[in-house]
């Protein structure tokens, strides 16, 4: 979709922001610009849609040279999110959505119609559609910027930094949002961070670029955590490079245990059957198989099992769905050092100990897996 080639970018007093750079941004993909500040990730961003012109080099778009269009007719073939939104303040969040189609010479109606379409997709309530941007909180208001980029339909959406300035929640929530709309949608999507946990998670190729605007490595997430480049590429991935590329094993190959799994209402005779000199600690679930917490089974009296006298259960991963990283945070987070298995509905499937997931993550990276495998971890 996008190709840049030799691109630099040289100012007036000599400053040299992008250095001869060179990339293919893979169509219906998140490409995702990281590096330190000065690194010319949001000045690369803003050439593609000739915010800023290049000194040097050519970008093409399916092909052609961006400088034989119109400026605006590329503009608007492009969405555009910046940090904090940058919404109209005097408008309603509808008519904010529905700026670029109006541009476009849509009606109205038909403007409002797909702003409301895209409201429901980013996850926002109708009813605060006829409300202003200052009316919003801010994770809010970065949904209205999706929703506004998305409006006309553009096939490709560059993003600048739009999550950094919410708290972490909303801004998982965020990524995990344009995770979901992007799996629906298939938009080819250029987005630059800082952060690199948020690379990794979003991006299907990740760029590393390092100050002066030039390309360190551009990889998969999964190649540039296993085989850094060089030492600056190891330095900015950080020393917790080895957990994070456990979000690229799948927790399917784990073995639960059942054994340990008794009900609330579970009679003594199963308490003593399921306690073993092996599992020390059974784990309770309610009626519907959901976890209520651990206990050691001697503890566990027939009719007087309560939560409030369980040990804490951590935090649950999806068995097969999330990545051997959430079940090791699992593992990590539990009292007990048993990691808690749970299907989509949240009814538990088993459990799995700290040593049953070591060897796990052992065997995987003997096996060297590449398998770039987006883990909800």
């Amino acid at each position: 979709m996008i190709r840049i080639d030799s691109v630099t970018k040289r100012y007036p007093d000599g400053t040299v922001a992008v250095d001869r750079l060179s990339l293919e941004i893979p169509d219906r993909s998140i490409t995702v610009l990281v590096g330190p500040s000065g690194c010319g990730k949001t000045t690369t961003l803003r050439m593609i849609n000739r915010m800023i012109e290049p000194s040097e080099g050519t970008i093409l778009l399916d092909g052609v040279d961006i400088q034989k269009q119109p400026v605006n007719t590329l503009r608007r073939s492009m969405g555009y999110v910046i940090q904090n939104a940058g919404l109209f303040q005097h408008r309603s969040i509808v008519d904010n959505i529905a700026t670029v189609p109006r541009l476009l010479g849509w009606s109205k109606q038909r403007a409002r119609e797909r702003a409301a379409e895209l409201m429901e997709r980013v996850g926002l309530d109708s009813s605060l559609a006829k409300r202003y941007p200052y009316q919003l909180s801010g994770g809010q208001q970065q949904r209205v910027g999706v929703a506004r980029a998305l409006a006309a339909d553009p096939p490709v959406l560059l993003m600048d930094e739009p999550f950094s300035a919410v708290d972490p929640v909303v801004r998982k929530g965020l990524q995990d949002e344009l995770l979901r709309i992007q799996s629906e949608l298939g938009k080819t999507i250029v987005f630059v961070t800082h952060d690199i946990d948020e690379a990794i998670k979003l991006g299907t190729m990740v760029a590393v670029m390092r100050t002066g605007g030039r390309l360190a490595q551009y990889a998969p997430p999964a190649e540039l955590l296993t085989a850094p480049a060089d030492a600056f590429v190891e330095d900015f991935l950080g020393a917790d490079r080895g957990i994070r590329r456990l979000s690229f094993f799948p927790s399917g190959a784990l073995e639960l245990q059942t054994a340990p799994v008794v009900a609330q209402d579970a009679d003594a005779a199963k308490i003593a059957a399921r306690g073993s000199a092996d599992v020390p600690y059974l784990l309770v679930t309610d009626l519907d198989g959901k976890p209520l917490g651990w206990g050691e089974p001697k503890d566990l009296k027939a009719g007087e099992i309560t939560p409030e006298r369980l040990l804490p259960y951590g935090r649950p991963f999806v068995h097969g769905s999330d990545s051997l990283r959430a079940a090791l945070d699992g593992a990590v987070l539990s009292p007990t050092g048993w990691a808690v298995g749970v299907d989509d509905t949240g009814r538990v499937v088993g459990v799995v100990s700290q040593q049953t997931i070591g060897e796990a993550i052992r065997n995987a990276h003997a096996q060297g897996s590449g398998d770039d495998v987006r883990a909800a971890g």
